[in-house]
C-alpha cells in the first residue's frame, strides 16, 4: 500500500517542520496496521528566494524521522515553488486479512485517542506570533511523535477499526468510522485530551478556517450538549496535523491497550467515549 501527504510549514523551525511532515505522512500507514518499508520525498521550495541550507534542514528532519521509523528515504521529486511544501510518499506492507479499516466498530466498543487535540489552533497561533514557547514545545512534541507504538499494540490486540485524526478533526474522522460501521458514538467532552494553552487561544479567537469549516459540517451529524460553548464545539472539530490514532476496540482490549501504550509513551492515550447502536445522529457529545 502507498500513501502520500505534504503541506506548508506550520512551525518556524525548518528541522521541526521536516520531522512533523514526515510523521504526518507515515500516520496513514500506521493507522491501517501496516509496516512502512520506504519513503520518497515530495518538495516544493522557492530556491531563489530562501537559503538552500533551509531546504537541507527540512529534508534532514524528514530523513531523521524516517530513520526513527526504521525506513530509508530513497529519493523523491522537487519543484521550484513560491511557498515551501514538504511531505512523503510512503510504501508499507500488511497482509490483506490484517488490514485495519474504519468499518468494523461495534456497539459496546470503547473509543481510545492516542494524542491530545489542538494542533490546528496552536499552528494558527504560531503564524500570528501569539503563542508561548512552552505551548509550541508541547505541540511540536505531539506532532513529531510517530504513531508506530500505537499501531504495533493495536495489531497485537487484533484491532480491526481505527483511523488517524487529521484535517477533518476528531468529529469528522469519528463520523467516517460511524458511517462505515453503521453505528453511532458517544464522546465525553471532559475526557478529551487537549494540548496546553488550547482553551485560552481558542477563547482569544485563534481559530483556523479549516476548523470552522469542520464544525459547520459536524453540526449536521452531531448532537452537542445544550450548554456546550462554541469554543468547545470548535475544539472537537479542530483540524489536526499529525494527530493520534482513534481506535475502536472492546472494553477489555481498550484497558490493555491504554496500559501497554502509556507504560512506554510520554504522550498518554485515554478513553474518550463509546460506540453505540445507530441512532438519529451519528455522534453525541455528553
Amino acid at each position: 500500500m502507498q500513501t502520500v501527504d505534504f503541506f506548508t510549514p506550520i512551525v518556524d523551525d525548518p528541522y521541526q517542520f521536516g520531522q512533523i511532515a514526515a510523521a504526518n505522512s507515515l500516520s496513514d500507514i500506521y493507522a491501517m496496521g501496516a509496516k512502512p518499508i520506504f519513503a520518497l520525498n515530495i518538495v516544493g521550495f522557492p530556491i531563489n528566494d530562501l537559503p538552500k541550507k533551509m531546504l537541507t534542514t527540512i529534508l534532514q528532519g524528514g530523513a531523521d524521522k524516517a530513520k526513527e521509523a526504521g525506513i530509508p528515504t530513497v529519493g523523491g521529486h522537487s519543484v521550484d515553488d513560491k511557498e515551501p511544501k514538504y511531505g512523503l510518499v510512503v510504501t508499507g506492507e500488511v497482509e490483506e486479512k490484517n488490514i485495519v479499516t474504519n468499518k468494523y466498530a461495534t456497539p459496546g466498543d470503547v473509543l481510545v485517542l492516542t494524542k491530545p487535540l489542538g494542533t490546528g489552533i496552536i499552528a494558527t497561533a504560531i503564524k500570528k506570533g501569539v503563542v508561548k514557547n512552552d505551548v509550541i514545545r508541547a505541540a511540536v512534541e505531539s506532532m513529531s511523535a510517530l504513531n508506530d507504538l500505537a499501531s504495533k499494540i493495536m495489531v497485537e490486540l487484533g484491532v480491526k477499526t481505527a483511523t488517524d485524526v487529521s484535517g477533518f478533526g476528531l468529529l469528522g474522522h469519528l463520523n467516517e468510522i460511524c458511517e462505515a460501521s453503521k453505528v453511532s458514538a458517544e464522546i465525553k467532552y471532559d475526557d478529551l485530551p487537549l494540548l496546553p494553552g488550547v482553551n485560552k487561544l481558542a477563547s482569544d479567537g485563534i481559530i483556523p478556517g479549516g476548523t470552522k469549516r469542520n464544525l459547520s459540517f459536524a453540526e449536521s451529524f452531531t448532537q452537542f450538549l445544550e450548554d456546550q460553548t462554541k469554543i468547545e464545539k470548535l475544539i472537537t472539530s479542530d483540524a489536526q496535523t499529525s494527530g493520534g490514532l482513534l481506535i475502536s476496540l472492546p472494553p477489555d482490549s481498550a484497558k490493555m491497550f491504554i496500559k501497554k501504550f502509556n507504560e512506554r509513551s510520554p504522550i498518554k492515550a485515554q478513553k474518550i467515549g463509546n460506540i453505540i447502536k445507530q441512532k438519529t445522529n451519528t455522534i453525541y457529545v455528553t
